[in-house]
Protein backbone atom coordinates (compact mmCIF):
# COMPACT_ATOMS: atom_id res chain seq x y z
CA UNK A 1 0.00 0.00 0.00
CA UNK A 2 1.24 3.47 -1.26
CA UNK A 3 0.59 6.81 0.16
CA UNK A 4 1.67 9.95 -1.26
CA UNK A 5 1.18 12.98 0.78
CA UNK A 6 1.63 16.37 -0.96
CA UNK A 7 3.66 19.24 0.25
CA UNK A 8 3.03 23.22 0.06
CA UNK A 9 4.65 26.08 0.57
CA UNK A 10 2.77 27.26 4.08
CA UNK A 11 1.85 22.85 4.68
CA UNK A 12 1.89 22.10 8.59
CA UNK A 13 0.07 18.66 8.87
CA UNK A 14 1.64 17.26 6.11
CA UNK A 15 4.18 15.05 8.54
CA UNK A 16 1.30 14.29 10.80
CA UNK A 17 -0.70 13.05 8.13
CA UNK A 18 2.34 10.89 6.36
CA UNK A 19 2.40 9.71 10.42
CA UNK A 20 -0.98 8.29 10.16
CA UNK A 21 -0.45 6.82 7.20
CA UNK A 22 2.58 4.71 8.10
CA UNK A 23 0.55 3.58 11.54
CA UNK A 24 -1.93 2.34 9.72
CA UNK A 25 0.35 0.28 7.09
CA UNK A 26 1.42 2.61 4.53
CA UNK A 27 4.18 3.57 2.43
CA UNK A 28 4.38 7.31 2.39
CA UNK A 29 6.16 9.19 -0.36
CA UNK A 30 6.62 12.99 0.23
CA UNK A 31 5.50 15.03 -2.96
CA UNK A 32 6.47 18.53 -3.69
CA UNK A 33 4.15 20.78 -4.80
CA UNK A 34 6.39 21.93 -7.91
CA UNK A 35 6.34 17.95 -8.96
CA UNK A 36 4.73 16.81 -11.85
CA UNK A 37 3.99 13.67 -11.18
CA UNK A 38 3.26 11.10 -8.42
CA UNK A 39 5.05 8.16 -7.58
CA UNK A 40 4.62 5.11 -9.18
CA UNK A 41 1.38 2.78 -7.30
CA UNK A 42 0.30 5.30 -5.55
CA UNK A 43 -3.14 4.13 -4.08
CA UNK A 44 -4.13 7.69 -1.95
CA UNK A 45 -2.82 11.09 -2.67
CA UNK A 46 -3.38 13.20 1.14
CA UNK A 47 -3.69 16.70 0.30
CA UNK A 48 -2.63 18.39 4.16
CA UNK A 49 -3.70 20.79 6.55
CA UNK A 50 -1.92 24.10 6.46
CA UNK A 51 -1.89 27.63 5.13
CA UNK A 52 -0.88 26.73 1.42
CA UNK A 53 0.86 29.81 -0.12
CA UNK A 54 -0.12 32.26 3.22
CA UNK A 55 -3.56 31.76 2.37
CA UNK A 56 -3.01 34.72 -0.14
CA UNK A 57 -5.62 35.37 -3.01
CA UNK A 58 -8.38 32.76 -1.49
CA UNK A 59 -6.92 29.37 0.89
CA UNK A 60 -6.33 27.01 -1.29
CA UNK A 61 -6.70 28.84 -4.39
CA UNK A 62 -2.99 28.95 -5.56
CA UNK A 63 -1.60 25.94 -4.54
CA UNK A 64 -4.71 24.26 -6.58
CA UNK A 65 -2.78 25.10 -9.43
CA UNK A 66 0.57 24.18 -8.86
CA UNK A 67 1.94 21.60 -11.20
CA UNK A 68 1.11 17.99 -8.67
CA UNK A 69 -2.61 19.09 -8.96
CA UNK A 70 -2.53 18.09 -12.58
CA UNK A 71 -1.19 14.53 -11.51
CA UNK A 72 -3.47 15.03 -7.97
CA UNK A 73 -6.60 15.17 -10.54
CA UNK A 74 -5.73 12.43 -13.22
CA UNK A 75 -5.69 9.98 -10.36
CA UNK A 76 -8.80 10.97 -9.13
CA UNK A 77 -10.44 10.39 -12.77
CA UNK A 78 -8.84 7.03 -13.00
CA UNK A 79 -10.45 6.10 -9.89
CA UNK A 80 -7.53 6.67 -7.27
CA UNK A 81 -8.66 7.51 -3.50
CA UNK A 82 -7.25 10.94 -2.43
CA UNK A 83 -8.35 12.64 1.10
CA UNK A 84 -7.86 16.62 1.72
CA UNK A 85 -8.16 17.89 5.29
CA UNK A 86 -8.60 21.45 6.26
CA UNK A 87 -6.52 23.20 3.82
CA UNK A 88 -6.31 20.06 1.68
CA UNK A 89 -10.42 20.32 1.49
CA UNK A 90 -10.11 23.89 0.22
CA UNK A 91 -7.57 22.83 -2.47
CA UNK A 92 -9.83 20.14 -3.33
CA UNK A 93 -12.56 22.38 -3.56
CA UNK A 94 -10.77 24.73 -5.84
CA UNK A 95 -9.53 22.16 -7.80
CA UNK A 96 -13.07 20.99 -8.42
CA UNK A 97 -12.71 17.50 -7.29
CA UNK A 98 -15.40 18.43 -4.85
CA UNK A 99 -18.67 20.91 -4.85
CA UNK A 100 -19.15 23.90 -3.03
CA UNK A 101 -17.05 26.46 -1.48
CA UNK A 102 -15.78 27.49 2.16
CA UNK A 103 -15.83 30.80 3.50
CA UNK A 104 -14.92 33.12 6.40
CA UNK A 105 -16.60 31.42 9.47
CA UNK A 106 -19.27 32.46 10.60
CA UNK A 107 -18.06 33.92 13.30
CA UNK A 108 -14.94 35.55 11.78
CA UNK A 109 -12.91 33.87 14.54
CA UNK A 110 -10.52 31.45 14.09
CA UNK A 111 -11.40 28.13 15.90
CA UNK A 112 -9.05 25.76 17.56
CA UNK A 113 -10.39 23.19 19.59
CA UNK A 114 -11.66 19.46 19.62
CA UNK A 115 -15.30 19.02 18.29
CA UNK A 116 -17.73 16.27 18.36
CA UNK A 117 -18.78 14.57 15.01
CA UNK A 118 -21.56 12.82 13.98
CA UNK A 119 -20.62 10.06 11.35
CA UNK A 120 -23.58 10.47 8.66
CA UNK A 121 -22.65 7.74 6.30
CA UNK A 122 -20.14 4.69 7.16
CA UNK A 123 -21.26 3.75 3.40
CA UNK A 124 -17.65 4.85 2.12
CA UNK A 125 -14.18 3.70 2.06
CA UNK A 126 -13.33 6.13 4.52
CA UNK A 127 -15.66 5.87 7.14
CA UNK A 128 -16.91 1.66 7.08
CA UNK A 129 -15.22 1.60 10.16
CA UNK A 130 -17.58 3.80 12.21
CA UNK A 131 -21.44 3.14 12.73
CA UNK A 132 -23.33 5.59 11.27
CA UNK A 133 -25.09 8.13 13.70
CA UNK A 134 -22.26 7.41 16.32
CA UNK A 135 -20.08 10.44 17.57
CA UNK A 136 -16.17 11.06 16.78
CA UNK A 137 -13.81 13.40 18.43
CA UNK A 138 -11.68 15.22 16.18
CA UNK A 139 -9.59 18.26 16.46
CA UNK A 140 -9.97 21.49 13.68
CA UNK A 141 -8.03 24.72 13.63
CA UNK A 142 -9.78 27.01 10.89
CA UNK A 143 -10.77 30.51 9.73
CA UNK A 144 -12.57 29.34 6.61
CA UNK A 145 -14.21 26.12 7.55
CA UNK A 146 -17.77 27.64 6.63
CA UNK A 147 -18.82 25.13 4.20
CA UNK A 148 -21.68 26.39 1.26
CA UNK A 149 -23.09 25.13 -1.58
CA UNK A 150 -26.15 25.94 -3.78
CA UNK A 151 -29.41 24.06 -3.04
CA UNK A 152 -28.65 21.16 -6.09
CA UNK A 153 -25.26 20.43 -4.85
CA UNK A 154 -26.86 20.42 -1.09
CA UNK A 155 -29.64 18.22 -2.80
CA UNK A 156 -27.11 15.70 -4.33
CA UNK A 157 -25.14 15.42 -1.50
CA UNK A 158 -27.90 14.42 0.90
CA UNK A 159 -29.79 12.43 -1.64
CA UNK A 160 -26.70 10.09 -2.40
CA UNK A 161 -25.73 10.04 0.74
CA UNK A 162 -22.14 12.00 0.73
CA UNK A 163 -22.18 13.87 3.27
CA UNK A 164 -19.74 12.00 5.73
CA UNK A 165 -19.78 14.17 8.68
CA UNK A 166 -21.86 16.67 10.69
CA UNK A 167 -20.58 19.04 13.43
CA UNK A 168 -22.64 17.85 16.33
CA UNK A 169 -23.30 21.43 17.17
CA UNK A 170 -22.95 24.33 15.25
CA UNK A 171 -19.60 25.47 15.04
CA UNK A 172 -18.67 28.14 11.75
CA UNK A 173 -21.77 28.65 9.77
CA UNK A 174 -21.80 25.77 7.44
CA UNK A 175 -24.93 24.73 5.47
CA UNK A 176 -26.83 21.65 7.09
CA UNK A 177 -23.72 21.87 9.44
CA UNK A 178 -21.70 19.80 7.29
CA UNK A 179 -18.02 19.00 8.27
CA UNK A 180 -16.95 16.59 5.52
CA UNK A 181 -18.15 15.38 2.07
CA UNK A 182 -17.59 12.72 -0.74
CA UNK A 183 -17.20 12.64 -4.44
CA UNK A 184 -19.65 11.18 -6.51
CA UNK A 185 -17.35 7.80 -6.51
CA UNK A 186 -16.97 7.80 -2.99
CA UNK A 187 -13.13 7.89 -3.31
CA UNK A 188 -12.58 11.47 -2.46
CA UNK A 189 -12.79 12.48 1.20
CA UNK A 190 -12.79 16.46 2.18
CA UNK A 191 -13.13 17.33 5.45
CA UNK A 192 -11.87 20.46 7.82
CA UNK A 193 -11.51 18.12 11.00
CA UNK A 194 -8.49 16.23 11.51
CA UNK A 195 -8.79 12.87 12.05
CA UNK A 196 -4.87 12.57 11.47
CA UNK A 197 -4.53 14.95 15.00
CA UNK A 198 -7.00 12.22 16.36
CA UNK A 199 -4.96 9.11 15.48
CA UNK A 200 -2.24 8.10 18.24
CA UNK A 201 -2.79 7.97 21.57
CA UNK A 202 0.06 10.12 22.57
CA UNK A 203 -1.69 13.19 21.65
CA UNK A 204 -4.81 12.39 24.12
CA UNK A 205 -7.08 11.46 20.85
CA UNK A 206 -7.80 8.13 18.50
CA UNK A 207 -11.47 8.28 16.84
CA UNK A 208 -9.31 9.07 13.62
CA UNK A 209 -7.45 5.86 14.00
CA UNK A 210 -10.80 3.58 12.11
CA UNK A 211 -10.31 6.29 9.23
CA UNK A 212 -6.64 5.35 8.50
CA UNK A 213 -7.60 1.67 8.86
CA UNK A 214 -10.49 1.31 7.04
CA UNK A 215 -8.70 3.15 4.24
CA UNK A 216 -6.12 0.55 4.22
CA UNK A 217 -8.29 -2.02 4.09
CA UNK A 218 -10.23 -0.72 1.43
CA UNK A 219 -6.61 -0.32 -0.61
CA UNK A 220 -5.62 -4.11 0.31
CA UNK A 221 -9.65 -5.63 -1.06
CA UNK A 222 -9.70 -3.11 -4.32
Amino acid sequence: MKAAVLVFPGSNCDRDLAVAFRQAGFQVDMVWHKDTSLPDGVDIVGVPGGFSFGDYLRCGAIAARSPIVAALTSHVEKGGFAIGICNGFQVLLETGLLPGALMRNAGLKFICKPITLQVATSNSDFTQGYNSGTTVTYPVAHHDGNYQATDDIRKALSGEDRIAFRYSDPLNGSVDDIAGILSENRRVLGLMPHPERAADAALGLTDGVAMFRSLAGAVVDA
